[in-house]
């Protein structure tokens, strides 16, 4: 099986927007801590301190999100190199491992959804109190 340069080049713009999405989850978490500590220095609420350990979980599941999507960006680099210098065999491989991080990168941020909405859930609860 071959590939040509613009084969992981096609990935160069969905990776660069999913890699905008994860910042801008990621900005919006940084806020978010901030004014959670605030309120829980303000009222130890075990509410807000459940809401600080959810965030805590998804500010790491985002950083894994965007390490792998960084890393598949990255082979994506690699194996169009690799295809420029005539090692296409090789350059195969490493786009294959670039599509495995890409799938890795979207299977996290799934499961951070899940957990943004648990946190959500905490909200509301705290809202029928």
């Amino acid at each position: 099986m071959g590939i040509d340069l613009t084969t992981p080049a096609l990935l160069f713009s969905a990776i660069s927007l999913i890699m905008l999405a994860y910042t801008n989850r990621f900005l919006s978490y940084a806020n978010l801590v901030r004014t959670l500590k605030d309120q829980y220095l303000e009222d130890h609420s075990s509410v807000t301190a459940a809401q600080i350990e959810n965030l805590r979980k998804r500010l790491y599941l985002t950083r894994s999100m965007q390490v792998t999507g960084i890393g598949s960006l990255l082979l994506c680099v690699i194996s169009m190199f690799t295809i420029y210098i005539g090692l296409r065999l090789i350059s195969v491989f490493i786009f294959g491992m670039a599509l495995v991080l890409l799938i890795l990168s979207l299977s996290i941020s799934i499961y951070e959804i899940y957990i943004s909405v648990k946190a959500l859930e905490l909200h509301l609860k705290k809202m029928k109190h």
